[in-house]
């Protein structure tokens, strides 16, 4: 395997694996796991070997695999990486390893779950990688089919009316990004493909933000051209994020999905939403970008405290770490609002670290609902006594999400804040201000359902098992070394994101 298509390989493995996994015979489901999780393994493997050999002075496309798909509308395959995108394949290839083993706890339709899981994970790798428009929307489509199956069919008491929602939710921001797409393939530059052939337009992202200025185009409908398209493809992005006011599909999303796919949700997903602000937005229309800055920064400020607010009036465990990951993701818009090294830095860390803590926040979740039965956080109590191991896991994901020193959240919502202050200081203070309801939620909850008497109903709970064992503790290690060592990831990203930053400086 060469280089030129090592990306190509660790974005379809997953997909040519599933005629193996439907191949196994229907009553060996353990067998079945074995295979899924062999073939999950494989991108993580790759996905290491993509980050050893990655440069991270080079600002360029990297890994490059690139030939012309459909000619005669100037459609080519083009995937690469640069240091926007290396922590969202690493995150990707991580947390589908992990979501994989979490999955063994599922009974019901294994080989057709599983098959689902590997087509969702395909799909993500995709997204991250694509630098053809019409390459990044088939793989941007492919994880909606396989996540609403996977809701609709897996989940819990509620999961069609979920699962629906979050179709219509994404189906309606991909209807705003289609629009826009085909409205950019129009107006774009005559280009040349890498055969030579010339055409009128390209779906190619790099010649869309090298060689276009979109700022210039006529207007379209009455508005400016750049800024009509800023508009469309923001709210295709904000809804995945998902920015208030477009979360409410999330938190009905993660309380009905079973939890591997709650972990993927938010570890991964979540992600694509500022990937592509970042990629596209960013990237094709910075003019619009400067232009809606302070109401980027506002709608995350909004995000920040709003959703940590509901979550102290939360009552089931999952539904307060669902609205969590709406006032988390809330500091990535702030951060890239601000145009700085530190807000871009830490905007883009806040997506890696968020990444780790929300995933084992979900997987405390499923640990305790697997044995109670149910998660509501006044139903407990005293399961210190009981779970000493799963409650000490518990303490350190609530600290790291609340952003405690040493951990990995505090890094990257520290340098939030730094790079924040200087440009949006009123809303940086409220922002922070955020924190303190943050702390507030995760302590309650954290006495309500670990301190005090033991209840007796729970007497005979056991603490976690292997299998839970395996999916926790390397999210915990990672949360601590990159808390307390973040230099390795930052240095992979720094680069690449001051060319960015250049641009808006500029």
């Amino acid at each position: 395997m060469n280089q030129s298509t090592l990306l190509t390989w660790m974005i379809f493995a997953p997909l040519i694996g599933i005629p193996f996994v439907l191949a196994m015979p229907k009553d060996k489901t353990q067998w079945v796991r074995w295979l899924a999780t062999a073939i999950t393994a494989i991108p993580l493997l790759l996905g290491l070997y993509l980050v050893m050999n990655f440069d991270p002075n080079n600002t360029s496309m990297q890994f490059e695999h690139h030939f012309v798909w459909i000619p005669s509308f100037a459609i080519e395959y083009y995937v690469g990486v640069d240091g926007l995108s290396i922590l969202m394949v690493l995150l990707t290839v991580l947390i589908a390893f992990i979501a994989s083993i979490a999955s063994w706890g599922i009974t019901k339709y294994v080989r057709g779950y599983f098959a689902l899981f590997l087509l969702l994970e395909t799909g993500m790798l995709g997204t991250f990688c694509a630098l053809d428009f019409f390459l990044f929307y088939v793989f941007w489509e492919v994880m909606l089919l396989p996540m609403y199956f996977l809701i609709g069919i897996w989940g819990g008491p509620r999961k069609e009316y979920a699962a629906i929602k979050f179709f219509l939710y994404t189906l309606f921001g991909s209807l705003l990004m289609l629009l826009a797409i085909i409205a950019m393939y129009y107006n774009s530059n005559p280009a040349t493909l890498v055969d030579g052939t010339p055409v009128n337009h390209t779906f190619n992202i790099v010649k869309l933000i090298t060689e276009n200025d979109f700022a210039a185009k006529a207007p379209l409908l009455g508005f400016e051209f750049s800024k009509l398209l800023f508009i469309a493809l923001f709210i295709g992005f904000a809804i995945k994020i998902p920015m208030v006011p477009f979360h409410t599909w999330l938190p009905d999303a993660h309380v009905e999905a079973p939890t591997p796919i709650s972990v993927i949700l938010a570890g991964v997903l979540l992600k694509m939403g500022g990937y592509g602000i970042l990629r596209i937005n960013y990237g094709i229309f910075p003019e619009a970008a400067k232009w809606a800055a302070p109401g980027v920064a506002l709608f995350g400020a909004i995000s920040i405290v709003y959703a940590a607010f509901v979550c102290l009036a939360q009552k089931d465990l999952k539904k307060m770490i669902a609205y969590s990951s709406v006032s988390h993701m809330g500091f990535v818009l702030l951060g890239i609002a601000a145009f700085t090294d530190q807000g871009m830095t830490g905007a883009v860390f806040q997506m890696w670290t968020h990444g780790l803590i929300s995933p084992m926040l979900f997987l405390i979740a499923g640990v305790i609902y697997d044995r109670a039965h149910h998660r509501e956080i006044d139903g407990f109590g005293g399961l210190a006594n009981q779970m000493p191991e799963y409650t000490g896991l518990t303490g350190l994901a609530f600290m790291a999400s609340l952003g405690l020193p040493a951990l990995a959240g505090f890094i990257s919502e520290f340098l939030v804040f730094t790079g924040a202050f200087p440009v949006y200081r009123v809303l940086t203070i409220i922002s922070g201000l955020a924190i303190i309801i943050t702390a507030a939620y995760y302590l309650y909850a954290l006495q309500r359902m670990f301190l005090g008497k033991l209840n007796e109903k729970y007497a005979g709970l056991s603490d976690l098992t292997w299998r839970e064992r395996v999916t926790l503790y390397p999210l915990a290690v990672l949360i601590v070394v990159v808390g307390i060592y973040p230099m390795p990831l930052l240095n992979l990203i720094n680069k690449t994101l001051m060319s960015i930053v250049q641009v808006f400086k500029g």
